[in-house]
């Protein structure tokens, strides 16, 4: 199935967490994960909170909220 720490790997490597790579966190969340999967979520969480890592879902919102106001 794949690791979260593979995930949260590419996503730092490339700046950007794609909303597959966000939907692949959540199902890899519900099943059992080791403290170094866990570790690496929370490290995504903090590069995220930095500015770090991009979310493509919060862009997506953001344009949406653009074009509302316009």
């Amino acid at each position: 199935m794949g690791r979260i720490s593979t995930v949260v790997q590419q996503a730092i490597t490339t700046g950007y967490l794609t909303v597959a790579a966000e939907q692949k966190l959540r199902q890899l969340l519900t099943t059992s994960y080791d403290h170094e999967d866990f570790q690496s979520f929370i490290n995504l969480q903090q590069y995220a909170m930095e500015g770090m890592v991009k979310q493509q879902s919060r862009e997506k919102i953001g344009n949406q909220d653009y074009c509302v106001r316009m």
